[in-house]
């Protein structure tokens, strides 16, 4: 069983119901290639450091999960979503993994705190 780690960057101009759509979305892709989402962590709306696509600001999410198959093509729907701006998945070192607990029992982070 692999673990991997899954930045999604949102458009900045979604309002949050829009937002938790798309997390609720992603993370339906992800179960639908094979994998187990183990832990969501919404980092909430940042400043990007330079204009991606014409934007200034979005909303990052982080999505840990195990297993999954079928990346490329999950890579693949996230390149064509509209809301999506950047996405990066990348595999966790064994190791690092089992220090953040992913092989254990599933579990879901509350909503960080707004600031």
């Amino acid at each position: 069983m692999r673990a991997y780690e899954l930045m999604v960057i949102m458009e900045g101009a979604l309002d949050e119901n829009d937002v938790e759509n798309t997390v609720r979305r992603v993370q339906e892709q992800v179960k639908a290639k094979g994998g187990d989402v183990r832990r969501t962590d919404r980092w909430g709306k940042r400043r990007f450091a330079y204009e991606i696509e014409k934007k200034t600001d979005g909303y990052y999410v982080v999505i840990e999960f195990v297993g999954g198959e079928g990346l490329a093509d999950l890579e693949r729907q996230f390149r064509l979503a509209d809301d999506i701006v950047r996405h990066k998945i990348i595999r966790l070192p064994d190791a690092e993994a089992a220090r953040r607990g992913l092989f254990g029992e599933a579990q879901e982070t509350a909503p960080a705190p707004a600031g």
